[in-house]
């Protein structure tokens, strides 16, 4: 796995990326929760925060960390990429 900063290119993959993962483990959501969460993930986190690639090894963008200063403000991998390390190990590492 390697680690780039985001492209504005990455948008509509990181947000394909945060809608799987935010259903996988968000629960407490509703599904129109989720839909009235989207244009500001879109519009705000995904425009406005520092990102941060997980990408496979053939280069597929798997996750992605957001970060507001130093704060992480976003940390999402795609479902199908759960605990494999990527977030913690991968992403998390990064910025520290």
């Amino acid at each position: 796995m390697t680690i780039r900063e985001a492209e504005p290119s990455d948008q509509e993959t990181l947000l394909d990326i945060w809608l799987r993962s935010v259903k996988a483990t968000h629960t407490f959501l509703t599904e129109q929760d989720i839909q009235a969460l989207m244009p500001e993930v879109r519009d705000g986190a995904l425009t406005k925060l520092e990102l941060w690639v997980l990408c496979s090894e053939t280069g597929l963008a798997i996750g992605f960390l957001g970060l507001s200063g130093s704060n992480v403000e976003a940390l999402f991998i795609a479902p199908e990429f759960f605990r494999l390390g990527g977030g913690r190990m991968r992403l998390i590492m990064h910025i520290v």
